[in-house]
């Protein structure tokens, strides 16, 4: 009934407006827009504060208010732009500037925040709230020592809020001072002794020092605190685990999968912990949920593979070692245990073949021990059956978790179109060719392709549709070439490049486009194609150690402002590259194509769209740079601009975009 009332009001202010502009009552419709929001029917209050603004379209007050309603709705990008109006309307609105700078730090905007913090703080000094969340921004950006003395401040004022102890003993924690995190998560459990997260923070930091006793107490008084708080749950179950004491362990997990039962963390561990006490069924029970949960993360086929081998089913072992060396190639331990396992079926060439292969990885990961993120998976003296924090992430691989959201009907699993890169593709068959490929080059790209003379060669961002034998057949004759050469080649040598990288192995790929590099500094191409190589080779590390601290917007004025994040893996080496091909070539929209799909996958999100942005300036026909822009746009909840981008790439032919647009209009009804 409220909502019919509410209909036929807009409906007799918009059918009648000369008998209503009579008897415009402008602060009773804002009261009633403001009672909405008090409500948390954040819909209904941006009609009616629509209704205010037509007749008023300089009501800046009105702009506010919208800007907090369509943050609440996640609607990131129009709350700035209605936090921007406000303070076009009236430059001394201290309250815009502050909500904008929240708005700005939640889209990873960091600089553009600070800035509008920095300008609530010089028009409201004496206001403490802004001091806090300038500290939350801080820590996000990992200014610690800056956060920090914001926190200090914050606290002169509010000395009863706990999050800000947290925050600030979380900034020291970074700083490597355990002794001032300690006396800030004292602190906040002195200040409110039965907030579970004060707790939970000390008993991590007892944990990291395996100060077990101790932890194990905190991790205690935090589910006595919540008896549904997660994270003191699995902690203990880490703590039991360690203090020899697998049954409470196990039945902390239980409880921790009883309030989620889709943590693939809690299965993983659980499954560790079953394999350590002999239960082996159950922990393959366990190891299975995670892999249909998580199909792309390469420890858990290798732990599974460890547990067929107990349990004597030697082929589904060997099965899981190779899913595993297909995920990464260079994961010496995996070829080492499917080396036993083949000498064991007597497949004496395979395990020598395996045997030989692990060698060549382990002395690869020697000669780079400075530089471990080429080369985690060849360390044979690291566990790979250890258990995993809770911050530790287990589950999707970087292309595809920061472009996926969930829409109201449920559907997930949005994905970024790949990076262009050249690459061999085979299009004698018409009917397997995208006719998107032939659409656009530059003619500096079609001189390049004359250059290497391979009718092979593509500028491409699809998977190359030659067979696996073709790939390696390629590779072997490149590199019988590179080593009859009478003196080197920086064509040769990025031809091996792409083969060594379509093959996966791409430490060898990157070193060949580094040769190639110094042979031809001055090439664009060739920084792409390494950049993209980068960045395929770190979406297949990034599921291992890849912790982040959780950080809330939970003390703003409305107390409805909540943001946790992510560490995302660094991308910063491929952006790199990027960064250098545009410098060499600033005409290539797919560079530009490529840089944003690096600053997405990064998090940067309004960077991201930028660089889409230009590409599409660049190249009017880029259909994969508006599909992409439209899956940002969405992932920061502007969906109407998002499908608008999606609609445009389905006109370019890229046929998947009706798809996702077909999942928003179900999701609508």
């Amino acid at each position: 009934m409220r909502r019919l009332l509410l209909s036929i009001f807009l409906v007799l202010l918009l059918a009648l407006p000369d008998r209503v502009s009579a008897q415009y009552n402008r602060n009773y419709i804002y009261w009633m827009g403001q009672q909405c929001m008090v409500r948390n029917d954040y819909h209904e209050a941006i009609e009616i504060l629509n209704v205010l603004l037509r007749h008023d379209e300089r009501d800046f007050d009105a702009y506010f208010l919208r800007g907090i309603a369509k943050y609440n709705m996640d609607d990131l990008l129009g709350a700035d732009a209605d936090f921007t109006r406000a303070v076009e309307l009236n430059p001394v609105f201290t309250g815009a500037y502050y909500y904008r700078a929240i708005t700005r730090s939640r889209l990873g905007n960091y600089d553009d925040a600070l800035s509008d913090f920095r300008q609530a703080i010089e028009l409201r000094p004496d206001l403490p709230d802004p001091y806090y969340s300038r500290g939350v921004t801080r820590l996000l950006n990992q200014q610690f020592e800056e956060a920090i003395a914001d926190f200090d401040l914050f606290i002169r004022y509010e000395k009863r809020h706990v999050p800000a102890y947290i925050n600030r003993g979380t900034s020291y924690l970074y700083l490597k001072d355990t002794a001032k995190a300690y006396e800030n998560y004292n602190l906040a459990i002195r200040t409110n002794r039965e907030d579970p997260d004060g707790y939970n923070r000390r008993g991590a930091l007892y944990m990291d020092e395996q100060r077990y006793e101790e932890a194990f107490a905190d991790f205690d008084r935090a589910v006595g605190c919540d008896s549904t708080f997660i994270p003191g749950y699995f902690n203990r179950a880490l703590v039991n685990n360690y203090m020899h004491r697998p049954m409470q362990s196990l039945s902390d997990f239980d409880r921790v999968l009883e309030l989620d039962s889709t943590s693939s963390l809690a299965y993983f561990n659980r499954a560790i912990v079953r394999s350590e006490i002999g239960d082996y069924n159950r922990a393959l029970e366990d190891f299975d949920r995670v892999a249909f949960y998580s199909p792309d993360n390469v420890l858990v086929y290798y732990n599974r593979a460890m547990l067929h081998t107990r349990l004597g089913d030697i082929d589904a072992a060997i099965d899981d070692y190779t899913r595993a060396i297909e995920l990464y190639p260079d994961f010496a331990n995996a070829y080492l245990g499917r080396s036993v396992l083949r000498r064991s079926q007597r497949d004496v060439a395979g395990a020598d073949s395996d045997q030989q292969t692990a060698e060549q990885k382990i002395a690869e990961y020697r000669s780079r021990l400075k530089d471990s993120t080429y080369s985690i998976y060849a360390d044979t003296a690291q566990r790979f059956d250890r258990l995993l924090s809770f911050e530790s992430k287990l589950m999707e691989r970087n292309f595809e978790r920061i472009a996926s959201t969930v829409t109201s009907a449920g559907s997930d699993g949005l994905t970024l179109i790949p990076m262009f890169r050249f690459t061999l593709l085979n299009d004698d068959d018409e009917s397997v060719v995208d006719r998107r490929a032939k659409r656009f080059g530059t003619q500096r790209v079609k001189d390049f392709k004359a250059k290497l003379s391979n009718p092979l060669l593509r500028l491409d961002c699809r998977e190359s549709n030659l067979l696996p034998d073709s790939l390696v057949a390629i590779d072997n004759r490149i590199a019988q070439r590179i080593h009859n050469a009478e003196s080197p080649d920086w064509i040769m040598h990025f031809e091996r490049g792409i083969s060594q990288s379509l093959i996966k192995q791409y430490t060898n790929a990157v070193n060949s486009y580094t040769e190639a590099i110094q042979l031809n500094p001055s090439n664009p191409f060739i920084y792409m194609n390494r950049a993209t190589t980068r960045a395929e080779m770190i979406d297949f590390i990034s599921s291992i150690d890849n912790s982040y601290q959780s950080i809330t917007f939970d003390s703003d004025p409305a107390k409805r402002l909540h943001h946790s994040t992510t560490r995302t893996y660094s991308y910063d080496e491929a952006i790199e590259d990027m960064n250098k091909a545009i410098k060499l070539y600033p005409e290539l929209a797919e560079a530009y194509y490529n840089r944003a799909n690096l600053m997405a996958i990064s998090g940067r999100l309004p960077e991201a769209y930028d660089d889409y942005t230009r590409a599409i300036e660049l190249e009017p026909e880029l259909g994969e740079a508006y599909y992409n822009r439209g899956l940002v746009q969405i992932y920061m909840k502007d969906t109407r601009k998002g499908c608008m981008d999606l609609s445009k790439a389905g006109e370019l032919g890229i046929a998947s975009a009706y798809d996702i647009l077909r999942q928003f209009r179900i999701a609508e009804h």
